[in-house]
């Protein structure tokens, strides 16, 4: 993420500390939006609890996609180089098929 920034980025559950958030923005300007969990104190509208989860099938369905078809979670490298070749790989095909 840090090569490719952009000023917000949808995250699971896994990105609400506000502990994380700051050291992401602070060290990398990367900054979160993610879903409320039901027990915090934060209250969001409903239209942007449906946006959310609207924008989060759409990411988790791309996901499927990848692992299905390039079998992401198989990635066999010997190497720290070999791993990057793989992803590079994977990167440029799925940017070849989605953007045109």
């Amino acid at each position: 993420m840090t090569q490719i920034p952009h000023p917000c980025n949808l995250g699971d559950k896994g990105y609400i500390s506000q502990k994380l958030q700051k050291k992401l923005y602070e060290e990398h300007r990367i900054a979160f939006w993610t879903p409320v969990r039901k027990n915090q104190r934060i209250h969001q509208s409903d239209a942007w609890k449906q946006w959310m989860k609207r924008k989060r099938k759409v990411v988790e369905t791309v996901f499927s996609i990848l692992v299905d078809s390039y079998r992401i979670t198989e990635i066999r490298a010997n190497s720290i180089f070999g791993f990057e070749t793989a992803l590079d790989g994977i990167y440029w095909l799925t940017r070849l098929l989605f953007l045109g």
